[in-house]
């Protein structure tokens, strides 16, 4: 995703909430200038800040990766048109969502490219639980202080609020289908 295209789309959602960009970078635990590096398309977001962000606007994750609303029934998503990328291998893992139908539906397919070295992490929590199938590679999903070997055909289903990430294993690269599920309301 263009990072003018997703700091526009963060300002939007920061604005219809009422919060000023230092009430929101309170709330998420970061810098005021951080958030207006994003918002002006200066700097990629981490996937565990625009969870955060997300968490704090009331808004899904894949709400800020999409690209645009789809208003049909049928979303096919060629392989050569997904180009949703954002992040990079200095800031953790790489992703593109498979699906613009967040909006309208309670799942968010995803696939997260984690790179062969993670120079710095933070474990992510959400509010939407996570069902991940290894599609290459192996991974080390560290899941509520537990250290879980995972390899390519293996898959995992676990609530988002607790502490996890998904770590190198080797110094290789991974790919893991990850589906955000948004949880019923309790």
């Amino acid at each position: 995703m263009d990072l003018v295209v997703l700091g526009r789309r963060l300002r939007e959602a920061r604005l219809n909430k009422g919060f000023t960009q230092q009430e929101l970078a309170d709330r998420c635990g970061f810098t005021k200038s951080m958030l207006s590096k994003i918002e002006n398309g200066h700097s990629p977001a981490a996937l565990a800040t625009l969870s955060r962000i997300a968490k704090n606007l009331d808004l899904s994750l894949a709400w800020f990766l999409q690209e645009e609303e789809e208003e049909n029934a049928l979303v096919i998503v060629p392989a050569d048109k997904r180009g949703i990328r954002s992040g990079s291998q200095e800031i953790g893992y790489t992703y593109e969502t498979l699906s613009n139908r967040s909006r309208f539906s309670t799942i968010e397919p995803t696939v997260i490219t984690v790179p062969a070295i993670l120079e710095n992490f933070e474990l992510f929590t959400h509010d939407e639980d996570e069902f991940i199938f290894v599609l290459e590679g192996q991974i080390s999903l560290l899941y509520d202080g537990t250290l879980n070997l995972m390899s390519s055909g293996d898959s995992a289903y676990f609530e988002g609020r607790k502490p996890h990430i998904f770590l190198p294993v080797n110094q290789q690269e991974a790919k893991v289908l990850t589906i955000f599920i948004q949880r019923n309301q309790r």
